[in-house]
């Protein structure tokens, strides 16, 4: 009898139970899902005032794209300006940035215009393809 007891002796179980882990899985999931959205719909901030340096560029290596107070669009490539509809805009500039693809870009808006106005002149340059757009303020 001692030799059937020893044949019937289960192996050692070397698997995971990965149920339970599963489980927090999912729990987490879900707190993220609820939470996620109430972070990104806003903060009340106060940004601080500050004065930052110019940057340091020629005028004639420069695109500047401007709205003026009346909805007018603008663009000035080397001290050259003249006002244009926001579709000759994005073609000029896509023109401009096939030759010179770092060519730095400014947006300068009327602090009268509307911030929609703004952020579709932005739009704008974003589908002529520029990388990066910097924002023209008036020192204090």
């Amino acid at each position: 009898m001692p030799s059937s007891r020893r044949s019937r002796r289960r192996k050692p179980v070397s698997e995971i139970n990965v149920v339970p882990y599963i489980d927090v899985m999912l729990v987490l999931l879900v707190i993220f899902m609820i939470t996620a959205p109430m972070l990104t719909q806003g903060v009340d901030v106060e940004l601080p005032n500050a004065n930052a340096a110019p940057i340091q560029n020629d005028e004639s290596d420069v695109l500047i794209a401007s709205v003026d107070r009346d909805g007018n669009y603008f663009i000035d490539i080397g001290g050259k300006q003249s006002a244009i509809s926001l579709d000759d805009l994005k073609s000029r500039v896509k023109k401009v940035l096939a030759q010179n693809p770092r060519l730095p870009i400014l947006v300068r808006g009327d602090k009268n215009v509307s911030y929609g106005q703004v952020v579709g002149l932005m739009v704008a340059l974003q589908s002529a393809g520029a990388p990066n757009v910097g924002l023209v303020t008036e020192p204090e």
